[in-house]
């Protein structure tokens, strides 16, 4: 979380970043900050809550400089406050921090004996007196070098020094961090996604690894303080100007957007011709794979959970799934003969990275499905499978989670018919439904006055359930989890037929029960567990499909019916209505749904 800018040119620098802070807002908003270095001093201003208050900031107005660093918060060590807030600054070191220094308490301690003062709460700050303590004592290089090594934890910083006004120094452990090329003037970022607003030109940073960034010239360094060489890579600029337009928030647009980058992601994988998926360079050969372990954390654990149905039905692997953040933790049995795959959206995921980082380690096969090919998680994975979904800024995630699950499904189609574990007939016919796939979800976009009348119901209680079976169950804690980001309100993700086992206890009066039952394998069944919460005074949505079958129940409260298709793909129409009910939960609350309170888009600490 938390969101780093610095620039380093010949010309001033404040209105630059404040732009660049307004795009990396996503990853924090608690607080904002901006230091820049003139006359030979460090100049800070700091604000809390957003960037607009920053920016709205008298003090703003004066700051001067060619060189400068800002940031975004999202708090972990003190409380969202302008004393908190980064930068933090001694007298002549300021520091911008992306992370958790695990030993922050032993070193201020130790600081302290040695005559230094603290003013904030924060972690941060030791890193900002260490820097100054190791400078009296050592050149640039070998102080950073000496300072990193004395920091448990993870840390993207971004560094200026009132001594040496002409440079940055950025270092990365455990959290991104890039560096951009531009005309007499170079960066530092945190996201690659604010940094293409002004050049397409980025060098990412390895764990490990620190840089010194000056207008005309940028210097790598690893571990141990030696130079090393770098690539710069050019990023596509397509994606550079994204905006709300016409649209009241990111979130709206983004699920009005996924017809499209459905069918984007399925034009990107689907031979309409051969009537083939376009995975053909795959690194190992298919009787390698004996098993799938899938990895992610909140909405990517919950495509996880819905591969895992996928790949147990179209192939005869063996599937388990994980939580990223228990994955490092556990005594895992790595075998040569898994394939492990790591999704993500920003593909910075501290847990979901920290575990492909363990399965690096042990030299085992790894797959990313990210929406962010220069990402981390891609780029240390042996293959990557792009979602192709451009942008995502609504920090609850919505055409990233359809783009997620499209690509694990048909990644889950491919190997079926690489290993001969689904008839050719079947595997053309599922390809074909596929590409019907965006116009029917574009159809079931459209049940919009329904739903906002429906959200309502949920903002006045005091808790609700969503219910499903078989492959609406990954749909249902989905559901559950919008609902609770957006709205704030109490929300339980169930499988269907565990309420009896306890979870049935909650049921009261008017309480309302979303039930997912398409009229697939497990539609009775379902309807069985809806009567049994009906019967105690439930108030269900029945979210279903078309069909002429009725619904074998009575006193169902309201019903969305969305379009038909094959039973696999089921799950892409039943999210939308439960996206709307989220959004529009929040809406009639006045919360605000980009950036709903506690939470950020890009989860960089664990």
């Amino acid at each position: 979380m938390c969101g780093i800018i610095g620039i380093s040119s010949n010309k001033p620098v404040s209105a630059n970043i404040i732009n660049s802070l307004k795009k990396l807002e996503y990853r924090g908003y608690d607080s904002a900050g901006i230091a820049t270095l003139s006359d030979g001093q460090i100049n800070e201003v700091k604000s809390e809550g957003r960037v607009d208050n920053l920016e709205n900031n008298f003090d703003l107005k004066n700051l001067r400089g060619n060189i400068g660093i800002g940031h975004v918060r999202w708090a972990t060590h003190g409380i969202p406050n302008s004393l908190n807030a980064h930068p933090h600054s001694s007298h002549n070191v300021s520091v911008v921090h992306n992370g958790i220094i695990e030993n922050s308490t032993i070193l201020k301690k130790h600081l302290i004996n040695k005559g230094h003062e603290f003013k904030s709460q924060t972690d941060t700050e030791v890193i900002v007196h260490l820097i100054t303590e190791n400078l009296k004592t050592s050149e640039l290089e070998e102080a950073i070098t000496k300072t990193l090594e004395q920091l448990d934890g993870s840390f993207a910083l971004g560094i200026v020094f009132r001594d040496i006004p002409d440079l940055i120094v950025g270092a990365r452990r455990g959290s991104p961090l890039a560096v951009g090329y531009g005309p007499n003037e170079n960066y530092l970022g945190s996201d690659s996604y604010a940094l293409k607003s002004m050049t397409n030109k980025i060098t990412y940073l390895d764990d490990g690894e620190f840089c010194v960034v000056k207008k005309d010239q940028v210097l790598f360094f690893n571990e141990d303080g030696k130079k090393i060489n770098k690539k710069i890579l050019e990023m596509s600029s397509n994606e550079t100007n994204y905006d709300k337009g016409d649209f009241k928030h990111f979130m709206a647009k983004e699920i009005e957007e996924q017809p499209i980058t459905i069918k984007t992601g399925i034009k990107e994988y689907i031979d309409n011709v051969n009537k083939e998926i376009n995975i053909f360079n795959f690194p190992w050969k298919i009787e390698e794979i004996k098993s799938i372990t899938l990895i992610g954390c909140g909405t990517a654990y919950h495509s996880c959970l819905m591969a895992k149905y996928w790949f147990e039905e179209l192939t005869n692997l063996d599937v388990s799934i994980d939580i990223a953040s228990e994955f490092r933790y556990r005594k895992n049995r790595f075998k040569k003969d898994t394939l492990y795959v790591f999704v993500s959206q920003s593909g910075e995921t501290a847990d979901t990275y920290a575990a492909l980082d363990l399965c690096n380690k042990n030299s085992m096969k790894t797959c990313a499905i990210v929406n962010v090919i220069e990402s981390s998680i891609a780029r240390d994975s042996n293959f990557v499978l792009p979602i192709h979904c451009g942008p995502e800024i609504g920090v609850a995630s919505t055409k990233a989670f359809l783009g997620q699950i499209l690509v694990l499904y048909i990644l889950a189609l491919k190997l079926g018919s690489l290993r001969n574990e689904i008839e050719k007939k079947e595997y053309q016919e599922k390809i074909k439904d596929l590409k019907d796939l965006p116009g029917l979800i574009e159809k079931t976009l459209s049940y919009d006055n329904d739903i906002q009348a429906i959200s309502s119901t949920f903002n006045e209680a005091k808790g609700s359930m969503f219910l499903g079976r078989g492959y609406s169950y990954p749909i249902a804690l989905e559901g559950a989890l919008k609902l609770k980001e957006l709205s704030y309100v109490h929300a339980e993700g169930y499988p269907a037929g565990e309420m009896k086992h306890g979870p049935l206890a909650l049921i009261e009066e008017g309480m309302p029960v979303v039930v997912l039952a398409p009229k697939d394998s497990y539609y009775k069944k379902t309807i069985s567990n809806l009567q049994e919460v009906v019967a105690r005074g439930a108030k269900v949505l029945l979210i279903t499909n078309k069909s002429k079958d009725e619904v074998v129940s009575e006193n169902i409260w309201e019903t969305i019916e969305v379009e038909n298709t094959n039973d696999d793909l089921f799950p892409f129409l039943l999210t939308i209505p439960l996206q709307k009910l989220a959004y529009y939960s929040a809406l009639k609350k006045g919360y605000d749904i980009d950036k709903p309170r506690n939470l950020a888009k890009s989860v960089t600490v664990e």
